[in-house]
């Protein structure tokens, strides 16, 4: 049972607070801003890191991605005119580095290499710049696509280098608005190829990077075809035409993923990758990317990010707490004669003590219901209004709510030991 002197004193404590509503109500905006700021800085952070972790995974825990890339010293010999063999720049992967790593490399269950063309792709008179991706039939258990119909390459399309392709679903929508994809045939370059399959692709920005940004263009404009077909179609030399000028480059293999056992093989294939492409290769015309590096590295970012984020708002909840310490210490000095009054009644110092200390911890946790309430809306606005990911977690909620409650405490204790020790006679006479 709640004792009645406790219920009486937290009565006269909420009857104070109601007798100055407005000066009560500014008292309490220190600990809502505190308490809204980290719930919302915490849940936009925390959705922030869970969409960059997220795109992190899709290119696979088990994977390694060894990249071309053209080294600078070769991107300055052509724009000054200079190139490689026959005029063109020598660069990047090749058929026998995927061969290195697969007999070299423990732990690789599968190589999966990549060849990427900048093309124009016609159907009637539709005509879109796409990317045609020449690879394997694993791509989709390694690299991450959905089938939505028909089939993917297979391996007697690689064998028999057939005219065969695999479209992206938003690609297949703006070359065959009316058509059924699976019944016609594209044209690229030269050759015609027939469509064989439909596909969803969920790691989009992958392979922005390989052949130059395609900026005001879908990111799905991807196209399909054997990895021998492209080579034997396209050739070893690559022209990619721009804005009054022509690059001529040679490049075998603009990727190569390798899947690995698990992920203790991805931590020991790493300096081992480095070291033998080190051997074969005299420039620095390859990246590699090991996503599960990306994956521990964000999970230490965010935590970071979470510390710094929840330090911040945390400093508003302090500025609220010593508003309220600010205001109680004004109440004490306009009701020293009402506290000599109750004393001098029969009042004891706890009475007056847990009064004031009510009156604290119903402004910090009034402030701090009020807060969770506009911290929790906050983030659903951002995501509304923004596209913006955002995640409120429980955890923060409970920290942000239970940290106004001992603000209240705390920063109260004060205020109400100074009530209680005021002396009786000297409050009586007062003014």
């Amino acid at each position: 049972m709640i004792p009645y002197a406790l219920i009486s004193t937290v009565r006269l404590g909420v009857k104070s607070l109601a007798l100055h509503k407005l000066r009560s109500a500014l008292t309490m905006l220190g600990i809502i801003f505190g308490v809204c700021s980290v719930i919302a800085m915490l849940a936009i952070g925390e959705g922030a890191s869970y969409s960059a972790q997220e795109e992190i995974k899709k290119l696979g825990s088990r994977n390694i991605i060894i990249r071309s890339l053209k080294p600078p010293e070769d991107a300055r010999a052509q724009s000054g005119g200079g190139g490689g063999r026959g005029g063109a720049l020598d660069y990047g992967l090749t058929y026998q580095d995927g061969a290195r790593l697969q007999s070299t490399i423990p732990g690789v269950e599968q190589v999966l290499p990549l060849r990427i063309i900048r093309e124009n792709v016609r159907f009637d008179q539709n005509t879109v710049a796409c990317q045609i991706i020449g690879t394997l039939s694993s791509y989709p258990n390694i690299a991450g696509v959905d089938l939505v119909r028909g089939r993917f390459l297979v391996h007697l399309d690689e064998v028999q280098q057939e005219n065969v392709c695999v479209l992206t679903a938003g690609l297949a929508e703006r070359l065959f608005p009316y058509q059924d994809p699976l019944q016609h045939s594209v044209k690229i370059d030269e050759f015609y190829y027939r469509v064989v399959g439909l596909v969803q692709e969920r790691n989009l920005p992958e392979h922005r990077a390989q052949s130059g940004q395609m900026e005001g263009e879908p990111l799905d404009n991807n196209v399909y075809i054997p990895l021998a077909t492209s080579r034997s179609r396209f050739g070893e030399v690559l022209i990619r035409r721009t804005a009054g000028s022509v690059e001529t480059e040679k490049v075998e293999l603009h990727q190569i993923t390798l899947q690995m056992r698990d992920t203790a093989a991805v931590e020991t294939a790493d300096p081992q990758i480095k070291s033998l492409l080190t051997r074969f290769h005299t420039k620095l015309d390859y990246e590699l990317i090991v996503p599960l590096q990306l994956l521990r590295q964000a999970e230490r970012t965010k935590r970071i990010f979470n510390i710094v984020l929840g330090s911040i708002a945390a400093i508003s909840l302090l500025v609220g707490g010593i508003g309220i310490m600010n205001i109680m210490l004004a109440t004490v000095t306009e009701r020293t004669r009402e506290i000599g009054v109750r004393r001098a009644l029969g009042a004891r110092k706890s009475d007056i003590t847990t009064q004031f200390l009510v009156e604290t911890i119903v402004l910090s946790i009034g402030g701090g219901l009020i807060g969770v309430v506009v911290g929790v809306v906050i983030p659903f606005l951002v995501s509304h209004l923004t596209e913006m990911k955002t995640i409120v977690t429980v955890w923060s909620v409970v920290v942000a709510f239970g940290i106004s409650g001992a603000i209240g405490i705390v920063f109260g204790l004060y205020p109400a030991s100074a009530a209680a020790d005021l002396d009786p006679i000297e409050a009586l006479r007062h003014e």
